[in-house]
C-alpha cells in the first residue's frame, strides 16, 4: 500500500513538474556563447515578471546595505551599492535595446507600465535616508580611507547621484520629486513613440516615371522595392527615413515633391492630431523647471550642466555664439552660390529650405566635379565596416572575427568577436545597420552588458551599433552616402569606448562619462574615414573591386569644407534652441512654435535653413538624454579636432605612441577621473579651438 502511495505521489510530482511553466529566460543564467542574451527564447510576456523580480531583488539588497549593523565603509556601502541590481540592469538594458530596435505596440505598452515603476524604484533608493546617511559618512571621512583614484571617483559619483536625486530634501519635496520623475518617464516615452509613428505613417507614393525626374537609378530601384514590400506594384515609395529622404531631396527635379516630403519631415509632431507632441514637450519643460527648482538650481540647464565639462549655461552659450557669426556668413555665401544657379537655369524663385540639398549638389558638381552618385559605388557597407575595423587594428592591434554562432535579435544583425593584439578576448560587437518600421530613426551605440570587474575577474562587454543606412536592393548591395560613412565611423568610435574599457566598477566604465566628453571617442574616428591612406584601403568599387581613383580622393579633399556653413548653422541653431528651452526659469504656457520662432529670430537664423531638429521632433532633448546637452557634439569636436592634431603632429595618423596614449588615457578609463584631467593626460595640454575652425573652414 505504501509502495502504491509512493508511486502515486511520484507520478503526481512528475505530472506537476511537466505542467509547470517554462522558466523565464530573463531570470536564469544564459547558456550562450559569451553570455549574450538568448533572443529566440525571450518573448514580450517575459519582461513584466522579470522587472518585478529584479526590482524585488534589488530592494532586498538595498535594505541589507542600509540595515548593515557594521560601521559604514567603502566596501560595505559604496561597493555593495554599486554591485546591487545586477539582474535589473541586465533586464533593463536588454528591454531598452529592443524597445529602440524591435519596437511594437506590445513593447510600448510594457514600457508605459514599467517605466514609471522603474522611476519610482530608483527614487526609492535615492531618497532612502538611512542609506544616504551611510554614504555621507563614507564621503565625509574619505580622507582617512586611503582610497585609490577610481574609488574616490566612485564615491563622489554615488554621493552626487543621491544629492541630485533629492536625498537632502524634506519629506514633502521628496514625494514631489518622485512624482515629477515618474511623470517625466512616461512623457519622454510618449514623445519617442509619437515620433516613431510619425516617421512610419508618411509615404510619398509616385505613380509615373515623370515624377522620378532627376533621381538616380539606384534611388529609383530602392523606392520600387519599398513599394513592393508594401504591396504597391509598379509604383515608387519614399519615406522619411534618411536613406530615402536625403537622396530624394538631393536629386529630384520635381520642386513640388521636394517641398512635400521636406514639409512632412519638419512637421513631425506638429499636425494637431493624436501624434502631436506640442503639449507633451510643454509639460516636459514645466516639470523639468520644477525639479530644478526643488534641487536649488535656477534652470534645468544649470542642473544638467553642473556635471559636465562646460559646467554652466554661460560657457555653452559662449562657445555656440563664438561659432555662430562665421557659420552664418559662410551660409549666406552658400545661398548666393545656389541662387546664381537658380537664375542661370531660368528660375525666378528664392531658394527655400527644401531646395538646399538639390542646389548644393549642383554647386558641388560645378565647383569640384563631384557628387554623391560618383562616390557611392566605392562605399559598399561591408567594405566600409571592414575599413573601420582595419583602422582599429592598425591603431591598437584589435581584430574582429565574424561569429555566426552567436544569437541575434533580427536577421539583419551581424556579430563579431573582438580580440586584443595578444589574442585575448575583448568583447562581442553586434551591428544592426538597416532601417525597419520597428526601429527608431538615427544611429546609436549601446551595451547589453558593460565591462567591469567582479571578484577580481574581468567581465567583458557586449556592445551594439545600430544605424539606419541605405538598404541593399535586388540589383546592388548597400552603397552608403558620405554622411552615412561618417556616421558608421562615428558610432564605431562609441563602440570602441565600450569595448576597450578597463574599469573596476560598472558605474564608471565605458561611455559613462560627462555628456560633453562622450562624443570625443566617436568623433575622432570620423577623422580617419576620408584620409587618403585609409580610403585607398577600403573604398573599392562594388562591381570591379578597383580602389577609388586618386583623382576622386583629391576631389574629396578639396571639398572637405563644402556646405559647412549650412551644416554648422543648422546644428548650432538646434543647439541654441535646446539651450533656450532649458534656461527658462519659470513655467511655460505659450505656443511652443512661437517660442521656437522667437529663439531663431533672436539669433538671426536665415530663412533658407531650418534647425536640424525642430522642437516637435527634437527627440535628443525630449525623449533621450541630451536635454541641455545637444551642444555636446560641437564641444567634443573641439576636443577631437585637437586630439587628431596629435596624430598629425607625430607625422603618422597611425602613430603607435599616440594611439597607445589615447587608448590608455581616454578609451580604457571611462569616467574614472574628471574628463579634462584625462584629456590633459593624453594631450599634455588643454584643447584649442583653432583646429576645429580650420576643419570647418570657418577661420
Amino acid at each position: 500500500m505504501k509502495q502504491i502511495r509512493s508511486l502515486a505521489l511520484l507520478a503526481m510530482t512528475l505530472f506537476l513538474i511537466s505542467c509547470s511553466p517554462e522558466p523565464n529566460p530573463l531570470l536564469t543564467g544564459w547558456d550562450t556563447p559569451h553570455g549574450v542574451p538568448p533572443f529566440s527564447q525571450i518573448t514580450n510576456e517575459h519582461y513584466r515578471p522579470a522587472f518585478d523580480e529584479a526590482m524585488q531583488q534589488q530592494r532586498e539588497e538595498i535594505d541589507a546595505i542600509a540595515a548593515n549593523p557594521s560601521a559604514p565603509s567603502f566596501a560595505n556601502t559604496i561597493e555593495a551599492l554599486d554591485r546591487s541590481g545586477e539582474l535589473l540592469t541586465r533586464v533593463d538594458r536588454l528591454f531598452n535595446a529592443m524597445l529602440s530596435s524591435m519596437s511594437s505596440d506590445s513593447m510600448q505598452a510594457i514600457a508605459e507600465t514599467v517605466l514609471p515603476r522603474l522611476s519610482e524604484h530608483k527614487d526609492a533608493i535615492l531618497l532612502n535616508g538611512t542609506l544616504f546617511d551611510r554614504i555621507r559618512t563614507v564621503y565625509q571621512g574619505q580622507d582617512s580611507l586611503a582610497l585609490a583614484a577610481e574609488q574616490r571617483k566612485l564615491l563622489k559619483e554615488w554621493y552626487t547621484r543621491f544629492v541630485r536625486g533629492g536625498a537632502l530634501l524634506g519629506e514633502a519635496d521628496k514625494a514631489r520629486m518622485s512624482e515629477l520623475n515618474s511623470e517625466l518617464a512616461v512623457l519622454t516615452l510618449r514623445f519617442s513613440n509619437n515620433i516613431l509613428a510619425e516617421n512610419n505613417r508618411f509615404t510619398l507614393v509616385l505613380e509615373s516615371r515623370e515624377e522620378l525626374a532627376g533621381l538616380p537609378e539606384p534611388v529609383i530601384a530602392a523606392a520600387a522595392e519599398e513599394a513592393a514590400d508594401r504591396g504597391m506594384e509598379d509604383r515608387w515609395v519614399f519615406t522619411l527615413a534618411k536613406p530615402s529622404l536625403i537622396p530624394f531631396l538631393q536629386s529630384s527635379d520635381r520642386r513640388d515633391l521636394r517641398e512635400r516630403i521636406f514639409t512632412a519631415y519638419i512637421n513631425r509632431g506638429n499636425n494637431d492630431d493624436t501624434l502631436d507632441t506640442k503639449e507633451i514637450l510643454t509639460r516636459i519643460i514645466k516639470l523639468r523647471i520644477e525639479r530644478a527648482h526643488l534641487l536649488g538650481f535656477s534652470t534645468h540647464a544649470d542642473f544638467v550642466l553642473d556635471e559636465t565639462m562646460a559646467k554652466t549655461p554661460a560657457a555653452v552659450y559662449n562657445l555656440l555664439r563664438e561659432l555662430w557669426p562665421p557659420s552664418q556668413r559662410r551660409a549666406r555665401r552658400e545661398v548666393l552660390d545656389m541662387q546664381k544657379i537658380i537664375a542661370r537655369e531660368g528660375g525666378t524663385f528664392e531658394l527655400q529650405p527644401w531646395d538646399w540639398w538639390y542646389y548644393a549638389e549642383k554647386v558641388k558638381r560645378d565647383r569640384y566635379d563631384l557628387d554623391e552618385e560618383m562616390l557611392r559605388p566605392y562605399f559598399e557597407l561591408s567594405r566600409v565596416r571592414n575599413g573601420v575595423f582595419d583602422v582599429a587594428t592598425k591603431l591598437w592591434g584589435i581584430t574582429f572575427e565574424p561569429r555566426s554562432d552567436i544569437p541575434v535579435y533580427h536577421e539583419d544583425v551581424e556579430t563579431f568577436e573582438v580580440r586584443d593584439a595578444d589574442g585575448s578576448h575583448v568583447g562581442i560587437l553586434f551591428v544592426d545597420y538597416f532601417p525597419r518600421a520597428s526601429k527608431t530613426g538615427g544611429a546609436w551605440m549601446g551595451a547589453f552588458r558593460k565591462q567591469y570587474r567582479r571578484d577580481g575577474k574581468n567581465v567583458p562587454p557586449l556592445i551594439y551599433n545600430v544605424g539606419n543606412f541605405t538598404k541593399p536592393t535586388a540589383e546592388q548591395p548597400s552603397l552608403l552616402r558620405v554622411e552615412e560613412v561618417e556616421t558608421l565611423f562615428h558610432e564605431f568610435g562609441h563602440a570602441l569606448h565600450g569595448l576597450l574599457s578597463r574599469c573596476t566598477y560598472q558605474t564608471l566604465s565605458g561611455t559613462d562619462v560627462a555628456r560633453d566628453f562622450v562624443e570625443l571617442p566617436s568623433q575622432i574616428m570620423e577623422n580617419w574615414a576620408f584620409e587618403p591612406e585609409v580610403l585607398r584601403s577600403y573604398a573599392r568599387h562594388y562591381q570591379t573591386g578597383e580602389p577609388i581613383p586618386d583623382a576622386l580622393i583629391e576631389k574629396i579633399k578639396q571639398s572637405t569644407t563644402f556646405n559647412q556653413g549650412f551644416k554648422t548653422t543648422e546644428y548650432l541653431a538646434a543647439s541654441l534652441l535646446d539651450m533656450d528651452w532649458h534656461t527658462l526659469e519659470s513655467g511655460f504656457d505659450s505656443d511652443p512654435l512661437a517660442f521656437e520662432a522667437r529663439s531663431m529670430n533672436a539669433i538671426g537664423l536665415i530663412g533658407e535653413i531650418v534647425p536640424r531638429y525642430r522642437s516637435t521632433y527634437f527627440s535628443h532633448i525630449f525623449a533621450w538624454e541630451y536635454s541641455a546637452g545637444y551642444y555636446s557634439y560641437i564641444w567634443a569636436e573641439v576636443l577631437d579636432a585637437d586630439a587628431f592634431e596629435a596624430f598629425k603632429e607625430a607625422g603618422d595618423i597611425f602613430d603607435q605612441a599616440t594611439a597607445r596614449a589615447f587608448r590608455e588615457q581616454i578609451l580604457s578609463r571611462g569616467g574614472t577621473e574628471e574628463a579634462m584631467t584625462l584629456y590633459r593626460k593624453f594631450r599634455g595640454k588643454e584643447p584649442s579651438i583653432e583646429p576645429l575652425l580650420r576643419r570647418r573652414g570657418l577661420e
